[in-house]
């Protein structure tokens, strides 16, 4: 597993407290009375989430599990505000989810380049006395203390972006397609769970056009429910426009098992199954023409299929052609 592939952190974020405010009263040499002039406490700092589209995982936060905001100093004579606390800025991907971390609520998500949210408020300063000052009043010996500062636990979770993203059961050859489409170096082995990490690569099209492809670990019955590597990376699908279905042509009943990976896409997000599908026929270096005439009437009728070979380097431009049709429909 890539060590510097990380897609969840579990963060402790504490804003900083309000300074109080002052109690002062103004005092020179000809003034006897000058009355209140206690300031106001500064604001304590805030936790930010920025997003940064430099950064394309969340290695950076993997051994950062605490982040604090300074306080807010108290307020000053002369009805001076005190010096507002230094907000704490979290770099993060873009696609990053926050979420708390006991509730399990979704609080944002991060989809541009420079995109903020506050996901612990620093603490309101408190009133001087100054502001306590009224006709019937006019020495107030009050003040307001700080607000105190927000701690809690989030999760931040990473959904990849992609313009094609690959689903398939292990040993599928989504790696193996992956590597020959692209630059990616995808670890590859006739095992199941070779890919343990999202990758993505670069696939070149036409006249200097190019789209994104994910490579995602592969599903297996009951993955929604937690099964294999269970539902932690069917979030990366969440983020790809197209969803690129690959079976293996040696699979016991293909519709079969399209019908299992649309049934955990389903049984994860309904809203899954409004992304644009293709069908690829993988290692079909195996059919002749006959083999794959009477497959063809077996295969789903709702999705484009195409018929591939990634060793072979068989329909690969086809399958370019369809994959890029079907992106800007």
């Amino acid at each position: 597993m890539s060590p510097n592939f990380i897609d969840y952190v579990k963060i402790c974020c504490r804003s900083g407290a309000g300074g109080a405010g002052a109690i002062h009263f103004r005092r020179e040499k000809y003034v006897e009375k000058g009355g209140p002039d206690g300031g106001d406490g500064g604001r304590g700092g805030h936790v930010i989430v920025r997003g940064n589209q430099q950064l394309w995982t969340l290695l950076h936060l993997k051994y950062t599990k605490h982040i604090f905001a300074e306080n807010g100093e108290r307020g000053g004579a002369a009805n001076c505000t005190g010096k507002q606390g230094k907000d704490q800025i979290v770099q993060v991907p873009i696609g990053t989810v926050a979420r708390n971390a006991e509730t399990g609520e979704k609080l944002f998500e991060v989809m541009e380049d420079g995109q903020e949210f506050i996901i612990a408020k620093g603490g309101r300063g408190g009133l001087g006395n100054i502001n306590f000052k009224t006709p019937t009043h006019q020495a107030p010996r009050t003040a307001q203390p700080g607000e105190a500062s927000v701690e809690d636990w989030f999760i931040l979770e990473l959904k990849v972006l992609a313009d094609v993203g690959l689903v398939g059961f292990p040993n599928a050859g989504k790696s193996t397609l992956l590597s020959v489409l692209s630059a990616a170096k995808p670890e590859i082995a006739d095992y199941a769970f070779t890919t343990l990490v999202p990758n993505l690569g670069v696939v070149s099209y036409r006249n200097d056009l190019s789209f994104i492809m994910a490579d995602i670990p592969g599903i297996i019955e009951g993955a929604s429910e937690g099964k294999g590597l269970g539902i932690r990376f069917l979030r990366h699908i969440e983020r790809n426009s197209t969803l690129l279905f690959m079976i293996a042509a040696d699979a016991a009943n293909i519709q079969k098992e399209y019908q299992i990976l649309l049934n955990e896409l389903r049984q994860y997000n309904p809203e899954l199954l409004d992304k644009r599908r293709v069908l690829a026929i993988t290692k079909a270096d195996m059919l002749d023409e006959v083999m794959q005439k009477q497959m063809i009437a077996e295969l789903p009728k709702e999705i484009p299929h195409i018929f591939i070979s990634a060793m072979q380097q068989k329909g690969l431009r086809e399958l370019k052609d369809l994959l890029w049709k079907t992106l800007q429909a």
